[in-house]
């Protein structure tokens, strides 16, 4: 740790000492030149204003401007069966004349295992981090996809997995600091982390296990207890529908089948109905989630009724999903999932309340029993799990955590993200000193890192600068998306949410107040 507390310190007296002409920094190309333990640079290139970039996670489209990309590896070496690994990393530095002194890096997603375009374009508003001045790193973790976005083939490898698992993200934001202080002949001001899924538990990775690399830290819908939320979706979920699904010719249960699409809209409009109100507008979102008491026995058919209900049996089974995995002696292995506007949509990551039976890893189980015991046993991976709550020393050297979690996500539950957030409380001084430094926000109707019936486009990176540098804590960011054109609300940090005022137009955030 106290490499990265000093390192700082010891660049800024060692760019004091350089001659007067150094204090200009270095041309683009001279970085190739750059010497660094265990670091080759592999190139460093002019990259002219408005070059498309390739395609990339996240997707981004936008106009760069001129910068220097820096490509390289660290600790390059041959693993096990003899494939080469290393971590991969690249840097955007923005020409000197318009850096604004800071550095973020982007986090990754799925598998990782692809350097991708350093432009950070997620979660920072209409314009990309790079385009605002910012010099931006990313990395593959240390290792190269072979199969696409969710290759694990990687953990064969110890060291491969230890650095996908916590140390490449310190690994590379320690070399970036250093291009960075060798190209404008001075380190960053402040530094910065935003990522959503794999990279939003990166993010929550170095604010436990790195608490001195990062001033502000950003963690979107984190990829945190994996093996656990892969249980919920992957079996406790498919086993609860497929216990009264209808039965193919041979007794497979057709999850595909359970819920007509009658069924979905009674759901959702008996779910709407009764929360979509409680913000003061009905308007499609729900955005008191912890405030929606909404019990699916309320549209169960009685005895008797056959039109304008659902079976009870397939009303169990939705609550039996939607609560989330127990054991044999009811404990809560995982929690349960919010009813939200987004349960019911359709598309590549499917809400809950449309089974498919393929899922993203193949087909989905067609089991009608779950040990949960024996499947929770192995479930969980310290090594890769950002379960520490201890962060004394994060925001004792002043650094700030954000929180935000779509309440549609299908894949990680809101409420783990939420329960760790408030599980910070009992390490930290209370809710109240946590406050301080760290802030929660739910986003109502969004999938995973993004989509559904949402306001999915918000400026994090902005509320994490702010905080950091002018001490102001982000209340509430506005948030809009392509789901409602000409839409906008407030997210507003837990405890409080969006309600409407009762005064004014209803699409426009400036009528809704945080309570």
């Amino acid at each position: 740790m106290r490499l990265y507390r000093f390192l700082i310190p010891s660049l800024i007296a060692c760019c004091a000492t350089m001659p007067a002409r150094a204090q200009t920094g270095t041309s683009c190309s001279d970085l190739t030149t750059v010497k660094i333990d265990g670091v080759d640079i592999a190139g460093a290139t002019e990259v002219p204003a408005n070059t498309p970039i390739p395609s990339s996670y996240p997707r981004y489209s936008g106009s760069l401007p001129a910068h220097c990309r820096v490509e390289g590896v660290i600790h390059r070496r041959k693993g096990v069966d003899g494939i080469e690994y290393g971590i991969g990393f690249a840097v955007a530095l923005p020409e000197k004349d318009v850096w604004n002194g800071d550095f973020m890096m982007q986090g990754g997603g799925g598998g990782n295992g692809v350097v991708n375009y350093p432009a950070g374009a997620s979660y920072t508003g209409e314009k990309s981090a790079l385009e605002r001045g910012f010099a931006v790193a990313s990395t593959d973790t240390g290792h190269k996809a072979r199969t696409g976005g969710f290759d694990f083939s990687f953990m064969r490898d110890q060291q491969a997995y230890l650095d996908f698992a916590y140390q490449a993200n310190a690994e590379v934001a320690s070399v970036a600091k250093q291009i960075i202080a060798r190209y404008y002949a001075r380190p960053a001001w402040y530094s910065y982390f935003v990522g959503c899924s794999t990279g939003g538990r990166e993010g929550m990775i170095l604010s436990q296990r790195f608490p001195t690399v990062f001033n502000g830290i950003v963690v979107g819908d984190p990829a945190m207890r994996t093996g656990l939320s892969n249980l919920a979706i992957g079996q406790w979920i498919p086993v609860a529908y497929n216990q009264v699904a209808p039965k193919d010719a041979s007794g497979k249960p057709e999850i595909d089948k359970l819920f007509t699409e009658a069924d979905r809209k009674l759901f959702m409009d008996a779910l709407m109905k009764k929360c979509d109100p409680l913000d003061g507008v009905t308007d499609g979102m729900i955005f008191d989630p912890l405030g929606c008491h909404f019990d699916p026995e309320e549209i169960a058919c009685k005895p008797g009724q056959t039109e304008g209900c659902m079976t009870p049996e397939k009303v169990a089974a939705i609550k039996k999903a939607f609560a989330g995995p127990k054991n044999a002696y009811g404990t809560q292995v995982y929690p349960g999932f919010l009813y939200d506007a987004g349960i019911a949509a359709s598309g590549p990551l499917p809400g809950l309340l449309s089974p498919r039976s393929r899922g993203l890893f193949g087909p989905i189980t067609t089991a009608t029993t779950l040990d949960v015991d024996k499947a929770a046993l192995h479930a969980s991976d310290p090594l890769v799990e950002p379960a520490s709550t201890n962060l004394s020393t994060f925001s004792g050297d002043g650094g700030k955590l954000i929180f935000f979690h779509g309440d549609s996500d299908p894949w990680f539950s809101p409420l783990d993200t939420f329960q760790y957030y408030r599980s910070l409380a009992e390490t930290n001084g209370g809710a109240k000193e946590v406050a301080t430094w760290s802030r929660f926000f739910f986003v109502p109707g969004m999938s995973h890192c993004g989509g559904g019936p949402s306001l999915d486009h918000f400026d994090m990176l902005s509320e994490a600068v702010d905080w950091v540098e002018k001490g102001i804590a982000p209340e509430s960011i506005i948030a809009t998306g392509p789901a409602f054109p000409g839409r906008s609300r407030p997210l507003c940090a837990y405890p409080k949410h969006a309600q409407y005022s009762g005064h004014g137009n209803t699409e426009a955030a400036s009528n809704f107040v945080c309570q």
